[in-house]
């Protein structure tokens, strides 16, 4: 995916120019994903995993297949971001093809396109844990410099968006997070219906709802809630 390069030092010095009075907590989390897309090596996708209350949820994201591979991860309840936001570590998967980690999610990652993952810890607050995800198309596109520069990339992250948490009121940070679990439960709420009607698995039905996605070029959520809507009107799906 060709895309405009950002050196690192211009990258950190960005994150001094978040003006948080002008921004709330989703224009950072963006602002984060966009900037490591664009700053890391081998970055094709990037997402932002925030861990609040227990539940994951993905705060940001640059494309879909991030969006995507995240969900699986959330239904797992396995997988290198969770790994990296429980723990607090960097978590790398230099090729996803031969991962036999998280009870069979990287395999699945090589079958939607992607070669390699890094997930980076975010200790964001005592109540708010997290990890910026890096997806790569190819194999081991991430290099010791790679992974050096992002754990760098991740330390500023984290002062930014501990800095947002701070400043944002405790209304708009639940209002933000029931907006993503409002959108996880219509994609599961879309499964279910696939699975109701073909028989399938809940990995098959996502995989269905992903490749209408893909193919229609629209985000995963608006796919589920036109399934959703369909079957609650009474037409046909």
């Amino acid at each position: 995916m060709a895309q405009q390069f950002t050196d690192p030092a211009s990258a950190f010095a960005e994150f001094g120019r978040i003006k948080l009075g002008e921004t709330d907590l989703h224009g950072v989390l963006t602002r984060v994903a966009e900037l490591a897309r664009r700053t890391l090596p081998g970055a094709d996708e990037v997402s932002i995993t925030l861990v609040r209350d227990g539940r994951p949820y993905t705060a940001a994201y640059t494309g879909e297949i991030a969006l995507q591979l995240d969900e699986r991860q959330y239904e797992r309840e396995a997988g290198p971001c969770l790994q990296a936001a429980a723990d607090k570590i960097t978590v790398s998967v230099p090729d996803t093809a031969g991962d036999s980690r998280w009870d069979g999610w990287a395999p699945k990652a090589a079958a939607a396109g992607v070669g390699s993952v890094l997930s980076v810890g975010l200790p964001i607050l005592e109540s708010v844990s997290g990890a910026v995800n890096i997806y790569g198309l190819r194999p081991r596109a991430f290099d010791d410099d790679a992974v050096q520069l992002a754990q760098q990339f991740a330390g500023y992250a984290t002062v930014a968006l501990a800095n947002a948490h701070l400043h944002d009121s405790t209304t708009n940070l639940a209002q933000h997070m029931q907006a993503a679990m409002e959108s996880r439960a219509v994609i599961e709420q879309a499964k279910g219906i696939i699975m109701g009607e073909r028989r399938c698995s809940a990995d098959e039905a996502f995989a269905v709802l992903t490749k209408i996605s893909q193919d229609s070029n629209r985000k995963l959520r608006d796919v589920a809630a036109a399934l959703v809507a369909r079957v609650e009107s009474g037409s046909a799906p």
